[in-house]
């Protein structure tokens, strides 16, 4: 089998490792011979710490390198099985770089995008076999990362998706299917867990130190809101909730932080610039106010607006209530699936604590999810 992979940024690169590392034979292209270069030297160096490691053999270094031709040549794609593009997200540039990727290509090629937010259906548009497009959406590092998001569009066909489907699980990928909507699963239902803490931080409930606190030592959870948002970037972050934000006509319960927007436009990164929420630069003591009784307020509503949102993926057909759960523990880490944790919590008591807060506020951030008021009435649960 042939994978061609278009870009090789950190993305691509990743891609093409994986598809080595099954054993495709992979074509990694991108129009900079100073980044194919690049890319070269680091996935040998990757290789080599994997050697050090005894996680792999010298010789199976050797297998996983010859397998793939470092390309500036875009035609060196033909006899593809299958292409993924990993490039700038760009829909115009995308549909540029698709239209071009077709004239190419035999008829029966699956043409992937590894968008993390755009519309499939809009990069699908580009080709005239739009049916053979599909998204699938990889996570980074893309070779530790378990989970990938396939997203079909409209125009895609039910072979394609099988297909695609078949390859991604053959590589040892856990894969979830999702409807080709904004943010897909794990980037529009872990949109809470940023912007409701900051909403607390602004509110002055708590410092970041104290709401990283509660959601890991009470909640479990592997990292903080202000620690993952410094890992990711804050330009990152910022810039992913606001395009979710703007693609669902500017729903309130997706509304960007303008803390974030501040630090973002400071230059405060995060890790890679040294200084965001958190100083990188120097060693600094954290001020955290180790209240229980603080923590659980602080993490129940963070959690009943994550539960929200996976419930509403579930109710407007996103994806099945298994592969909600599964994208948002593999995907992010969650130490639980949100819709399990609603039977473990109670769903009467999520929706009481929505109500709440809406009743607070009156935003409608927090209008409960239609399926859980059903629930609740029905006295159902998800499992």
């Amino acid at each position: 089998m042939k994978v061609s992979v278009i870009g090789s940024g950190t993305m691509g690169m990743g891609i093409a490792q994986i598809a080595a590392s099954n054993d495709s034979k992979v074509c990694l292209y991108d129009s900079s011979s100073q980044a194919t270069n690049i890319a070269k030297e680091k996935l040998n160096t990757i290789l080599s710490r994997l050697t050090e490691k005894e996680k792999i053999t010298k010789s199976r270094k050797k297998e996983i390198l010859s397998n793939i031709q470092f390309s500036q040549d875009l035609n060196d794609i033909k006899g593809s099985n299958l292409v993924i593009e990993a490039i700038i997200e760009d829909l115009k540039i995308k549909k540029e770089v698709f239209s071009e990727i077709e004239k190419i290509i035999d008829d029966n090629c699956i043409l992937a995008t590894n968008t993390s937010s755009l519309s499939i259906a809009s990069v699908a548009s580009s080709c005239l076999k739009a049916n053979r497009v599909i998204g699938i959406h990889f996570f980074n590092p893309a070779p530790i990362m378990p989970l990938v998001e396939i997203i079909p569009a409209v125009q895609t066909s039910s072979n394609t998706l099988k297909t695609a489907k078949s390859i991604i699980d053959k590589w040892g990928k856990a894969t979830v299917i999702v409807k080709d909507t904004p943010g897909f699963i794990v980037n529009r239902i872990a949109r809470p867990f940023y912007g409701e803490a900051l909403r607390i931080y602004e509110e002055g409930i708590a410092n970041f130190e104290t709401i990283d606190w509660s959601l890991k030592e009470i909640g479990g959870f592997k990292m903080g809101p202000f620690e993952l948002m410094d890992y990711i970037g804050n330009d990152i972050n910022y810039t992913v909730t606001e395009t979710v934000f703007t693609s669902f006509y500017f729903d309130q319960r997706y509304k960007p932080s303008f803390t974030q927007k501040r630090m973002m436009e400071a230059g405060y990164l995060g890790r890679k610039s040294g200084q965001g929420f958190y100083n990188y630069t120097s060693e600094t003591k954290k001020n955290i106010n180790e209240n229980r009784q603080l923590g659980k307020i602080i993490l129940w509503r963070i959690l009943a607006m994550l539960i929200n949102e996976a419930s509403d993926a579930l109710f407007l057909n996103i994806a099945s209530r298994e592969d909600i759960d599964l994208a948002m523990t593999k995907g992010v880490n969650y130490p639980n699936g949100l819709l399990k944790w609603a039977d473990e919590l109670g769903i009467e008591n999520v929706l009481n604590q929505l109500n709440e807060l809406y009743e607070e506020y009156g935003e409608d951030r927090y209008r409960p999810s239609p399926l859980l008021k059903r629930m609740v009435k029905s006295q159902a649960k998800f499992y």
